[in-house]
């Protein structure tokens, strides 16, 4: 089972690919997708779509694993995550693949052992979980290891949807 975890934003989209055999975990990739900041939100959002079917196809994911909206004290903010998290759900769909969502909360938790770890915390114990020999940069990128990380930790074992 080979997962793509994706976190979404308008200007920069962490994702990471891990797989899981025999009861391990092993790091396929990370990387993130930029958009050109100060353009339309639709074509940030084609430029997402666009980055996350190149990652798709160099990756060949079995499922995708996505983090849900946090909305804080900026609704806006989280209304153009929400939009991103559209495109990426419908790049999901078009490739066949079963979407699965987690909360931030429920990431850190399955990842550090705490909720409301740091960013840092997180990519440390992504670095150690997969055995990495450098630290997943930047940090939306170590985000989506996480997310797939989360993902394959609340599979059994043996199961996929494939």
């Amino acid at each position: 089972m080979k997962v793509i975890g994706v976190d979404p934003g308008t200007q920069v989209t962490g994702y990471g690919v891990v797989s899981r055999s025999k009861g391990k975990l092993f790091c396929h990739g990370w990387g993130v997708i930029r958009t050109t900041p100060k353009a339309p939100l639709p074509l940030r959002l084609k430029q997402i779509a666009d980055g996350l079917k190149d990652a798709l196809e160099q990756y060949a994911p079995d499922e995708l694993a996505l983090e849900e909206t946090f909305v804080a004290k900026d609704p806006q903010s989280a209304l153009k995550i929400g939009h991103a998290r559209g495109a990426i759900m419908l790049v999901a769909a078009q490739a066949g693949l079963f979407v699965a969502e987690y909360s931030p909360l429920k990431i850190k938790q399955s990842v550090v052992g705490y909720g409301r770890a740091e960013k840092e915390q997180v990519r440390t114990m992504v670095r150690q979980i997969l055995s990495l020999k450098e630290n997943p940069t930047p940090l939306d990128a170590s985000d989506g290891l996480a997310i797939a990380i989360t993902h394959l930790s609340h599979l059994p074992p043996t199961q996929g949807r494939r």
